[in-house]
């Protein structure tokens, strides 16, 4: 049995199939710690390692962990394009300073269907001039599609970078009626 000090930074996770490819989700009492994109079994391995150095603990598999169960449901249900916003407790241990602010002022300031430029969110969390800044902050992001980094582009309309693959924001912002759909 687990103690009470084990069950404090207990970490479940699980891998859910999706039109985007495979996501590992996982949680900690306090909220969704982490997504992951394109997560094979050697991408999930990996994440799961870095979660264990960064958190402490040995992630377990465990898909019904009520934080964990309505992420995939609230995530599946975007997905499928029947959810605009989430609802979810978030645990932002791994992220913090800049970044965290950055993300932060993104989950809260750039809805459903929009976009904003690196520099306009710069801006926004008082670091004129700091588009770059910005986008390492998009690339440190522990918990994308919930905290819409795909929603942050260039000033001049390109769509910038992703961690999740150029194709994954682009079905992404087509989803949320930015772009027009793929072609193929």
């Amino acid at each position: 049995m687990d103690s009470p000090e084990q069950d404090e930074r207990r970490v479940g996770w699980t891998v859910v199939g999706t039109g985007i490819g495979p996501l590992m989700l996982a949680a900690t009492r306090d909220g969704l710690v982490n997504i992951v994109f394109h997560a094979t079994d050697a991408v999930r391995d990996r994440a799961l390692e870095r979660l264990a150095a960064r958190l402490g603990t040995e992630p377990v598999e465990d898909p019904g962990a009520p934080v964990l169960a309505e992420a995939v449901r609230q995530v599946e249900a975007y997905l499928a394009g029947l959810r605009h916003d989430f609802d979810l407790p978030l645990d932002w241990s791994l992220i913090s300073g800049f970044n965290r602010r950055v993300l932060r002022e993104l989950a809260a300031g750039v809805p459903y269907g929009t976009v904003v430029g690196y520099g306009d969110l710069a801006d926004r969390v008082g670091q004129p001039g700091g588009a770059q800044a910005v986008g390492a902050a998009m690339g440190a992001n522990p918990l994308p599609v919930v905290v819409p980094c795909h929603r942050v582009v260039e000033r001049d309309g390109r769509i910038g970078g992703f961690g999740g693959g150029l194709e994954t924001k682009r079905k992404l912002l087509a989803l949320e009626g930015v772009l027009p759909e793929p072609l193929f």
